[in-house]
């Protein structure tokens, strides 16, 4: 009987030997953890807007949120919740630091948007607004009532996940927050996404009075910045644009009849219309005492403008969310609404004009 013959080694001796890549160095922090350590921050991944969802089965769909971009960071020494900014803002959401504290002893990080939901379920920015009392100096002020809807994850039990693919990333995530699912985690819940052709989906998101939908590609990593590996397209547009001035109001002399608004061209600020609507009264108030502080006290007003109404300028400090439809053919906004303020803390962009 013959005898079988011998097989080749897998290495021969006169190759070198493999070697496993050099274990990262222990985080003194996270003596538990021998593989990576945790950011101290990650850059967000941010969606570019599109006029139509791509077509193609390599994307997930899911509600776009009308809120404040956060990272959830669950360390050994604490919970951190960071804007989109860097910022700090853990004292400033206790029930979604309070549900952080419910998913367990594992060390994440996770990605998701503050919203506070109006009495129809819906998330709605001026009441989120209102909570966190935005005024630019308010910055102690509580949003008791705000939820964060997870949509990503970006780090896990000692592993930095930005490499992973998105749909590896989304499982661990459900995973994750499927295992915590309790009372106690009810302020941080998962941004579910939709099954449906998406512009269909668009459509009935539309109908429903919501802000539009965000489109994640399955096969890419977690990459910072706008790159095209998420998408938004928007039932109606919505920027940040500086207050530049307001209108005086015919009804009441402690209110206004529009604030003036303005957006970046290069390094200067250009007039692009005035907000009348979408405002409560109290907001109105509020605002006008607000803008008061900030009169401009030079003779030329802070941008070129060339309209016949009576305005009174103040510093370019206020940056107001601002729904509208489209532009006009004189660079201004139409039908513009108001929304609420944004923080320079929550790194709110003020529009650029191409």
């Amino acid at each position: 009987m013959m005898k079988p013959p011998r097989s080749k080694p897998l290495l021969r001796d006169t190759e070198a030997p493999i070697r496993s890549r050099p274990r990262g160095k222990r985080n003194p922090a996270q003596p538990q953890l021998p593989f990576d350590p945790m950011p101290e921050r990650v850059e967000p991944a941010l969606a570019q807007l599109k006029s139509h969802p791509p077509k193609g089965s390599e994307w997930s769909w899911e509600l776009k949120w009308d809120g404040y971009r956060l990272a959830v960071h669950i360390e050994p020494r604490g919970i951190r919740i960071l804007t989109r900014g860097g910022h700090d803002w853990t004292h400033r959401f206790p029930a979604i630091e309070q549900a952080a504290r419910a998913l367990g002893s594992a060390t994440m990080i996770i990605d998701g948007e503050a919203v506070v939901l109006d009495e129809e379920g819906r998330p709605d920015f001026g009441l989120l607004q209102q909570s966190l009392g935005a005024s630019g100096k308010q910055t102690g002020n509580r949003a008791s009532d705000a939820v964060l809807y997870a949509f990503d994850l970006i780090y896990l039990d000692g592993h930095d996940l930005r490499g992973v693919e998105y749909r590896s990333r989304r499982h661990l995530l459900e995973d994750t927050l499927n295992v915590a699912n309790n009372d106690e985690a009810g302020s941080i819940r998962l941004s579910e996404t939709l099954d449906a052709e998406p512009t269909v989906l668009l459509e009935h998101i539309c109908r429903l009075g919501l802000e539009g939908i965000v489109g994640k590609h399955l096969d890419r990593p977690y990459r910072s910045g706008r790159t095209g590996d998420w998408v938004k397209v928007k039932c109606v547009q919505s920027e940040a644009f500086f207050i530049v001035g307001y209108e005086r109001s015919t009804a009441s002399p402690a209110a206004f009849g529009s604030l003036v608004l303005a957006a970046y061209r290069g390094a200067d600020l250009v007039h692009v219309g005035s907000v009348g609507t979408g405002f409560r009264q109290a907001e109105i108030i509020r605002l006008r005492k607000m803008l008061d502080t900030l009169r401009w006290k030079r003779k030329q007003p802070p941008l070129p403008y060339s309209g016949s109404a009576d305005v009174i300028w103040v510093q370019p400090t206020l940056i107001a969310e601002i729904e509208f439809r489209a532009w006009s053919t004189d660079g201004k906004l139409r039908h513009p609404s108001y929304k609420g303020l944004r923080e320079r803390q929550d790194n709110a962009d003020v529009f650029r004009l191409g």
